[in-house]
């Protein structure tokens, strides 16, 4: 599935590389009740919220940013023959979905100037390699990679204490390529592209900003998963690393862009997954935007 949002001198393609079920919203959301469940239920289905079994429903996908300077892939989704043995859906997968996408909008990989990558959790990073005569290769051999460096620094601890294979298949071959740039959390790329430092999902999680003189777009990465948590900031998912501090950051990132008009492109929202911030109630809803 693609889709493509024009923003003036930008242009912002979306490439869906799995769009399913993922695991139950109790568990997901491991502070909700039952009884708040229900309360939204109603709302959440059948787009976000799969019915008879209480799934959530979740969009893996890239960003594409198309401006005047450079063309930026935000994450690289889920990736090929990666041993993901703990998703059955992400494991040794065999697929054309992500080539297709690129495709479909005129490009290959060897159009992408930069890699973006929000964090290094396995579906963000997994198109950075593919597999060549039994090694990993940069996928994109045009471009630089950008990751931060707390998050780089974190991940490489990680690894060295106990295997990560994100990190071993899908980033360590990117910095032994040379193709790495560790920045900070405020770096930009050209005068329409910049980083938005949003921690808490991850220690150096950081969200995109596009716009050269505006914030005409920004791109969440995983600061948020579910409608469910623009209603209810609070709401942290299991795998936050510091589930206190991913509840700030969610809060303050949807109050900066609340009533902007800012285009806010979600990681996983189901589909459209764009959509712009609005008041509700204490919290906020995103209201789709369809390209």
């Amino acid at each position: 599935m693609t889709t493509t949002f024009s923003l003036g001198e930008i242009t912002i393609h979306r490439i869906v590389e799995q769009e399913s079920p993922f695991l139950p919203v109790l568990d997901f959301l491991p502070g909700l009740t039952p009884e708040r469940l229900e309360e939204n239920r109603a709302w959440l289905e059948p787009r976000a919220l799969e019915p008879g079994t209480g799934r959530l429903i979740l969009c893996f996908q890239s960003y594409i940013l198309r401006t005047p300077d450079h063309t930026v892939l935000v994450d690289s989704c889920i990736g090929n023959d990666k041993n993901r043995a703990t998703r059955p859906n992400w494991h040794m997968k065999r697929d054309d979905t992500f080539m297709r996408g690129l495709a479909a909008h005129g490009l290959s990989a060897a159009d992408i100037d930069v890699v973006m990558c929000t964090h290094l959790h396995a579906d963000h990073v997994g198109w950075n390699t593919r597999l060549e005569e039994g090694r990993w290769v940069p996928t994109f051999p045009n471009a630089r990679y950008l990751f931060s460096d707390t998050e780089l620094a974190h991940w490489t601890a990680q690894h060295e204490k106990e295997a990560v294979p994100a990190i071993a298949d899908s980033v360590l071959p990117i910095v032994a390529a040379k193709r790495a740039e560790v920045v900070q959390s405020d770096h930009a790329v050209g005068d329409y592209v910049r980083l938005l430092p949003t921690p808490g999902h991850t220690p150096g999680h950081f969200s995109v900003l596009v716009g050269r003189t505006a914030e005409e777009a920004v791109i969440t990465g995983d600061l948020i998963h579910s409608p469910l948590q623009a209603r209810y900031p609070e709401l942290s998912m299991r795998f936050d690393f510091d589930r206190d501090l991913a509840a700030r950051t969610r809060r303050a990132f949807l109050e900066r862009f609340c009533d902007t008009g800012t285009l806010c492109c979600t990681a996983h929202f189901p589909s459209p997954s764009a959509g712009r911030i609005a008041p509700w109630g204490e919290g906020f809803r995103c209201d789709p935007v369809a390209a």
